[in-house]
């Protein structure tokens, strides 16, 4: 068993530990839940940024009757390195069954 003056001890005046990706995502995700009060479904990507992170999360907006009708939604999340939050914003709507577009264009 490792002693206490053995172990590293951080001061106030180092930085906290940098999350790594999958942090990050898990983050934005518990974040948009708090937020929200909305199911997540999951992160759809994980970018870095030059202030940390930024992820977007799928939600569910609304439940409907079949489930393939359900309402999501898209959210960008802004975090820090840490995985604090700095901002977030909804950036689509859409009914799980439709297809996504691709270059702006509508698949049918």
């Amino acid at each position: 068993m490792a002693r206490e003056q053995d172990a590293p001890r951080r001061t106030y005046h180092e930085e906290p530990d940098e999350l790594p990706a999958p942090g990050a995502a898990q983050a934005a995700l518990e974040h948009i839940a708090a937020l929200t009060d909305k199911t997540t479904v999951g992160a759809t990507s994980v970018e870095p940024t030059d202030d940390g992170w930024r992820v977007e999360v799928e939600v569910v907006e609304e439940r409907r009757i079949p489930s393939t009708s359900d309402m999501l939604a898209l959210y960008e999340v802004d975090l820090d390195l840490t995985g604090d939050l700095l901002a977030y914003r909804r950036t689509r709507r859409y009914a799980r069954g439709r297809a996504d577009s691709w270059n702006g264009a509508s698949v049918r």
